[in-house]
Formats: C-alpha cells, structure tokens, sequence
C-alpha cells in the first residue's frame, strides 16, 4: 500500500462537463461529510506508512479555513514516508495566501489547478473562470511561500474550439512554466450539464490532431511525456498517479472514491445520505488472477515507457506474451519492443484502447 486518495465533493459551481461526484456546498453538509470521513478513516486506514496523499474533488479548496483544519486533523492520522508527495487540487478563485500558508504548514508539497483554458468562448461552454494575470499571480506566490510543484488542467476538444485557439491556450500554458500539465479531451459524458443539450463532440481528426500539437510543442519545451495524457519537466512526474498505473494498491476514502485494497476493488456510494450514516462502500469485487494481468495492460500501456517484462513476470511469475497475443501486434508495429520494455507505438498511443482491445 502506498497511497491514499481523499474526495472532497463540494463546489461553488458545478461545470457543464462535469460527471465527477459532486455537490453544492453546503456548511452544514461540509462538517457533516467531515466528521464522517474521520470515521471512515480510522475505520478503514491501517497504519502503513504511505508515499502519496491526493485530495482532489469536487473542489477541496472550497472548503473554509475551520473546515481545512477539520480535514488536516483527520489527515494528520495518516502516516508518511519522509520522502512524500503531497497533492491538493484547487480552483483559481479558491487561492489565497492564507490557504497556501496553511497547506504548506500542513505538508502539502503540490499544488494542481484547474485552469482548463484561457479561451472566453471556451471557459464560457464549461462555465469556467480563469484569468492569465491572476493565474500567473498566485502561481507566483505559491512559489514564494514554498511549493514548487505545481500542475495545471488544460482542456481541449471543446466544441467550435479551432486547432488556433488550442495554440494560443497553450502558449499561455508555457509562459507560465508549470512542472507539470495535465491534458484532457472533453468526453460528453451522461449525468452531466451538457448531457441535456443537443452537443456534439468535436471532428476527430481535429481532435488527433490537436493532441499530436500538444506533444509535440511540450516536447520541443522540454516536457516528457510520460503517460498520455501527462507531461512534466524533468523529475516532476505524478508519483500519486503513477501508482494507479502501475496497478498498485491504494485507499479512497469519501464519497464516491475508488479503491484498491488487498486484492479488492471498491467503489464507495455517491449518495450523500447513505454514506453519512456510515455506509461507505457501494461495490467492491475480489480481483482474480488474470483480471489483475489484464488491468496491468490497461493501466500500464497508458505509460509511454510502457510495461517492463521482468516486472510483470515478477508479479505473476509468467512471461506477459504467454498469456496475452502480444507477438503479433509487434509484428505490425501497434507495439515495440525496446530495453526490456513493451510499449505502444507513440505514432498510435491516441488509438491505444483499439490496440488494447485486440489483446484482451
């Protein structure tokens, strides 16, 4: 076990786009939701000491200074390697010197913020705020009182978006000199504002080409791309993330979350009400075998290094082409071989799910 997600579900403003577990903020709710996620905690946390903490949402800087005492009182509960990492996700508006003192204080060594765009037509489809000089400003003091590690949400694929407005998003994005910048494509997804209007997604060739302009810009600023969606400059990767997908075993806690605990997924209620009295879990599964082999490749391939051979024959005690059709797709180039490391080809890491699909 090496690390921990907590899911703060409370917003100010629920985005279009938005299929996350959410809900408007509440006070009442918020200490509520609090006082039961310190008893899920002891509950369910075993005393390891971990690697990552994620708090993510929803919108976990919405929470008010006596609410951020209350969850860094349930976090402090938690144990943790010396050399941690430590992520808080906040909205723009949300930033303030006094939450970044307090985080700092309180062990928070990175920061990511959903900017998403600086386009107006762009942050108007997804009922968004985000202002360059304002961003630049509290990226700034967030250095200045200690954190250096900062990421930033940048989407693209909206809706009327042209392939310009993208490199002029981006642009933005590097003056800014992240260490880290997550992208995504929006995905019109059920349960969702924009999933009652008659939306819809953007050409995909426009869309690929998009994501090709991406990798190649941030490569040529230096930035490794290192999972598909995700690039960062040297040293600076999402250690947190790279546990999802390297399919190790992790805690979530609060509503909503995911888990993966002893041979056993788990996914915890989204309803509010059910989880207050104490009734976390909404699903779980025992994780057989080969699932565990098959989640290795869909989580592993989202690495552009890819799956190293010894360790999955180190877990498993097979070679990974004895159990899955992995020659042939060498053989056409889907996949490539290299230092002991089988990965897509970076020429089809955006169709990488039709790839997947031929070998599961």
């Amino acid at each position: 076990m090496k690390s921990l997600y907590i899911h703060i579900p409370f917003c100010n403003h629920i985005c279009t786009y938005c299929d996350f577990c959410k809900h408007l903020y509440s006070y009442s709710n918020v200490l509520k939701y609090l006082n039961q996620l310190e008893e899920e905690v002891k509950d369910r946390y075993n005393n390891e000491v971990l690697d990552t903490i994620y708090i993510g949402g929803g919108t976990p800087s919405v929470l008010n200074m006596e609410e951020l005492r209350k969850l860094f009182n349930i976090i402090s509960l938690i144990k943790l390697n010396k050399n941690y990492e430590f992520t808080f996700e906040c909205n723009v508006n949300d930033i303030t010197e006094e939450l970044i003192t307090f985080l700092y204080k309180n062990k928070v060594n990175r920061i990511s913020i959903g900017v998403e765009s600086f386009n107006e037509n762009k942050l108007k489809f997804m009922e968004r705020y985000a202002n360059y000089e304002d961003v630049e400003n509290k990226m700034n003091m967030i250095r200045r009182i200690g954190i250096n590690n900062i990421n930033l949400d940048l989407m693209y694929a909206i809706p009327g978006e042209t392939l310009k407005d993208l490199e002029n998003d981006l642009k933005l994005f590097l003056k800014l000199k992240p260490d880290h910048i997550s992208t995504y494509s929006l995905i019109l997804e059920e349960y969702t504002k924009l999933s009652n209007k008659e939306i819809l997604p953007i050409d995909e060739e426009l869309e690929l080409n998009m994501y090709n302009y991406i990798r190649n810009k941030l490569k040529r600023k230096k930035y490794i791309h290192y999972e598909v969606s995700n690039f960062c400059l040297s040293g600076k990767e999402s250690i947190h993330n790279l546990n999802y997908w390297n399919n190790l075993e992790y805690y979530g806690f609060g509503l909503g979350a995911h888990g993966y605990i002893d041979g056993i997924r788990y996914e915890n209620t989204k309803n509010l009400d059910e989880y207050l009295k104490g009734n976390y879990v909404y699903k779980q599964e025992i994780v057989g075998i080969r699932e565990k082999q098959e989640n290795e490749l869909m989580l592993g391939f989202r690495k552009i290094k890819g799956i190293s051979l010894q360790e999955f024959f180190d877990k498993y005690q097979v070679n990974m082409q004895e159990v899955f059709p992995i020659k042939p797709l060498l053989k056409n180039k889907d996949l490539i071989y290299k230092d002991g490391y089988i990965y897509i080809n970076p020429d089809k890491i955006y169709i990488m799910n039709e790839i997947l699909l031929k070998m599961i």
